[in-house]
């Protein structure tokens, strides 16, 4: 028995609609994951005091209007990062916002402090990566 022409047309048109359709599922894919690769990376480079590191992950456009002195990074080198603690994720097309908190000790002073930061993130469909755009977190916040 071979199938009526509506019913091949039908069919066609299904599979022409899951060809289309079907790359565009993969590349949101694609991008949800390279954002969580990313912000792994950027949580595992905060978290061991790696903010050379972090700082690669920032917008490069950012780092071009902010470069970071070897100041900079001697400041960070006297605190410890102790914790880092995802405390929840928005996303939408190309941007994602997420709140963090930050367990810090000073170094010299022992002092521990937990300071909550906002990550914003950047999709750049040229490099195929996400941005951290705000630069280095502010781990001195309200001092």
């Amino acid at each position: 028995m071979r199938p009526s022409a509506s019913i091949r047309r039908h069919a066609i048109w299904l599979l022409l609609a899951l060809v289309v359709l079907l790359p565009g599922c993969a590349s949101t894919g694609n991008k949800a994951s390279a954002l969580e690769r990313a912000q792994y990376a950027w949580s595992a480079a905060v978290r061991w005091n790696d903010f050379e590191a972090a700082w690669e992950q920032v917008d490069p456009d950012y780092r071009r209007a902010h470069p970071a002195t070897d100041l900079d990074f001697a400041r960070y080198a006297q605190l410890q990062v102790t914790s880092y603690r995802d405390a929840g994720l928005q996303v939408s097309a190309d941007e994602a916002t997420r709140q963090v908190q930050i367990g810090v000790v000073n170094r010299h002073t022992m002092a521990e402090r937990t300071v909550r930061y906002t990550e914003r993130w950047r999709w750049d469909p040229q490099a195929g990566t996400w941005w951290i755009v705000d630069g280095l977190p502010d781990l001195w916040a309200g001092q």
